[in-house]
């Protein structure tokens, strides 16, 4: 797939998550990065008990590559486990979600709203290079006492 992201494409999405305050005190921010960076980690290594621990049972994960192509929702724990599964069976190579330049866009002891760039690395043909990048919305709620993922958006420049 060829698709390619124009300047700005991803505005749209972005905008529909509008800032408002942050009322975590700084050790339940951390709480909320680990949970995004256990997230990663796992997809990264098709850990499916960990992934299964950080989303919430009715979670959701959509994506859209450059605003041409959608797919999802996904929607529930299951979905998304299976989802994931079929993507890591099918790789060849070791890839890494690198999350980075985190925002959190609103929080409070119900809800966190975070914002993330994504670049997308490969170690296939035995150097590492981005394959991908774009960003993505996290929405978070606390359940068994911790922060786990209740909505995914992930907004692909191109496609991987």
């Amino acid at each position: 797939m060829t698709t390619t992201a124009a300047f700005g494409w991803g505005s749209s999405h972005l905008d529909t998550t509008p800032a408002g305050e942050v009322k975590l005190d700084p050790a339940e921010r951390l709480a909320v990065q680990q949970t995004l960076a256990r997230y990663a980690f796992a997809l990264d290594h098709g850990d499916l008990v960990t992934l299964a621990g950080v989303l919430t049972e009715d979670a959701t994960w959509t994506a859209d590559i450059a605003g041409e192509v959608e797919q999802g929702p996904f929607v529930g724990h299951a979905a998304i486990l299976d989802l994931v599964r079929e993507a890591t069976e099918a790789q060849t190579d070791q890839r890494r979600h690198n999350l980075i330049n985190m925002v959190f866009r609103r929080a409070d002891a119900d809800t966190a709203v975070v914002w993330a760039y994504l670049m997308l690395t490969s170690n296939a043909g035995g150097s590492a290079t981005v394959i991908a990048t774009g960003f993505y919305t996290f929405t978070l709620r606390p359940a068994e006492g911790e922060w786990r993922i209740a909505k995914v958006f992930v907004g692909l420049d191109n496609a991987a």
